[in-house]
């Protein structure tokens, strides 16, 4: 069965809620999930994963710096060829979610786009964009 990881920082709980809808999506779709917050992540474990979503909330027009950091890491151990997603919150200008994507695919990995960007606290159906997204990622993880 495919494993997905799904990495995320979240500031004010957005960014969470985000990750646990990709995490339902894909788990619909019959996927393992291992859904965990940056700070229960060791790179390489996730390295390890068919698919990594990475979710960030925007501070200052970027990613927060410790995922930075993390998708660095990760990208050193190598992650080519792995498909990967791209999601945040964000109060005024969201830049975080391109910002993770650009990342990844300079690690040489697939991303999902449009990457999936959510102002302040998210919806129903904003969640049902995001759980969307899971079941996407459920989907290409099972035709690699």
């Amino acid at each position: 069965m495919p494993k997905l990881a799904i990495v995320y920082l979240s500031t004010q709980g957005n960014t969470k809620m985000m990750a646990e809808a990709i995490a339902d999506g894909a788990t619909e779709r019959h996927v393992n999930v291992e859904i965990n917050n940056f700070y229960e992540w060791n790179p390489e474990d996730a390295a390890q994963y068919d698919a990594i979503a990475i979710g960030s909330s925007t501070f200052y027009y970027t990613m927060l710096d410790p995922i930075a950091k993390f998708i660095d890491k990760l990208v050193e151990v190598g992650v080519e060829d792995k498909i990967g997603a791209a999601f945040g919150s964000y109060g005024w200008s969201g830049e975080a979610p391109v910002k993770i994507a650009e990342k990844l695919r300079g690690g040489g990995m697939e991303v999902i786009d449009p990457v999936l960007r959510i102002q302040y606290r998210p919806t129903e159906k904003d969640l049902l964009e995001c759980n969307r997204l899971g079941k996407d990622l459920a989907e290409k993880m099972k035709h690699k």
